[in-house]
């Protein structure tokens, strides 16, 4: 295997499969089977998923809520999805922990690296929900901060598409995919990988990522096995 111990990153809209909004039942079995192959496989896994299938703090705040207030509901929504694969998780047969920045009891205890670090020695598969638990920042900065606290070997940002552009590929068909980046090339060519926090947190930390289509069956296993599917982005 290329790696030993992974954080996951997916997007609250990818659960939504199909639908306008919520959860996909589809999608989310899909998900859980991935991940038990990885598994079994012998790899660490740790999930970190947004919640902007349920709610979107910004959205919120722009419509004249307290932004604060708002990046909560968020945090809580990225609970809801947590929970939702973590039940999908153990209907596969997998053994789970249940993490949050956000304790609440009697749902999930709150993240720590030195329990997180125990459940994945243990085999199980940690998902962390709760975002970092502080309002202004995005899953994408929580997920690299989980990473960098559990001594992950790399983030997979699971994505619709499959690798990093020149220009998003959903929109202008001429744009060509990077099988590799720096850090450097990436901010210089202002693509959207993470945002700049998260970005910081993983550069400062010689922290790959390895962005790839979490949509086709079977695309994790490949990944965590080595195989050159997506777009690395590194110190290097």
């Amino acid at each position: 295997m290329k790696y030993h111990r992974v954080l996951l990153k997916l997007s609250g809209e990818s659960l939504m499969g199909s639908q306008n909004y919520g959860i996909s039942p589809a999608m989310l079995e899909q998900y859980a089977r991935d991940i038990k192959q990885a598994v079994e496989s012998g790899v660490e896994v740790a999930v970190v998923i947004g919640g902007g299938n349920i709610f979107r703090g910004l959205s919120g705040a722009a419509k004249g809520m307290d932004r604060v207030q708002g990046d909560y509901m968020g945090m809580l929504a990225t609970l809801i999805n947590s929970m939702a694969l973590q039940a999908e998780l153990e209907k596969q047969g997998l053994r789970t922990e249940l993490l949050s920045g956000l304790a609440i009891e009697p749902i999930c205890k709150e993240m720590s690296r030195r329990r997180a670090i125990k459940a994945l020695r243990e085999g199980k598969v940690v998902v962390i929900g709760g975002g970092s638990g502080n309002p202004f920042f995005t899953t994408d900065t929580a997920s690299a901060l989980r990473a960098v606290e559990i001594q992950a070997d790399a983030i997979l940002k699971g994505t619709r598409v499959d690798g990093v552009y020149t220009a998003d590929p959903e929109k202008d068909p001429t744009a060509t995919k990077f099988d590799t980046l720096t850090f450097k090339e990436a901010l210089a060519r202002r693509l959207k990988v993470m945002d700049l926090t998260a970005f910081a947190l993983c550069e400062e930390n010689n922290l790959p990522i390895y962005v790839f289509d979490m949509n086709k069956p079977g695309n994790l296993l490949r990944v965590v096995s080595g195989e050159n599917i997506g777009t690395e982005v590194s110190g290097e």
